[in-house]
């Protein structure tokens, strides 16, 4: 039984890309900073963060694949941003030889035929514009590991999390650095369909070093 290691279980696609695992057949194991009453008893949890190096070795022994899906804005007691934590944990999943999965940002994936990132748009949420840069400074710290790190990178559509929920479909569509949208004119999927697209890269690694986005 292959063992997958999770920051951020407890979070929207954390949760969604667990079960999908569980009913896969893993083994799974969770990081967050505390523990739900509501958390599938299968999950192995431990209370923690990314920004704790200790607990980040422990947790990735004998793991196979780590993923992360932590909130990029989450900022250490020290200050620490989310791409100074993926730096520093980075030997620890290197010396495992895990594959390390990372639930991105939509913020730096392109219009279509331009150079124009979706968080430079006029009407990209400036609320999220901060972590929208954290996430784009993550992807740029997994590029410079490619000869050490086996890794991949999974960008939302635009609407993506628990305030756009939808349902299971069980389809979807992939792309690499541009925002996808669907005929109607919408960038979106659900929690479910982006878990299956994440485990599906999991079991059948098609995008090795690279990001990629996934939508309807």
């Amino acid at each position: 039984m292959k063992k997958a290691v999770i920051f951020g279980v407890t979070g929207y696609a954390g949760g969604f890309i667990a079960q999908e695992l569980l009913d896969r057949g893993f083994e799974v194991a969770g990081v967050a900073r505390s523990k739900p009453e509501t958390l599938d008893p299968r999950i192995a949890f431990e209370a923690g963060s990314i920004h704790d190096l200790d607990i980040v070795e422990r947790a990735v022994a004998g793991a196979d694949v780590v993923v992360l899906a932590t909130r990029a804005g989450m900022i250490a007691s020290d200050g620490g941003t989310f791409a100074q934590a993926l730096e520093r944990i980075l030997p620890a999943i290197i010396a495992q030889g895990a594959r390390l999965g990372v639930v991105g940002g939509a913020g730096s994936l392109r219009l279509a035929g331009t150079d124009i990132k979706h968080m430079d748009r006029p009407e990209f949420n400036q609320a999220q514009l901060p972590e929208a840069r954290l996430h784009a400074e993550a992807l740029e710290v997994l590029k410079k590991h490619d000869d050490t790190l086996d890794w991949f990178y999974v960008s939302p559509p635009a609407l993506f999390g628990s305030y756009a929920p939808g349902e299971r479909k069980g389809t979807y569509r992939l792309g690499k650095d541009e925002l996808l949208f669907d005929e109607e004119g919408n960038s979106h999927i659900s929690g479910q369909d982006y878990a299956i697209a994440f485990v599906e890269e999991i079991e059948h690694p098609a995008h090795g070093r690279m990001r990629f986005t996934v939508a309807y």
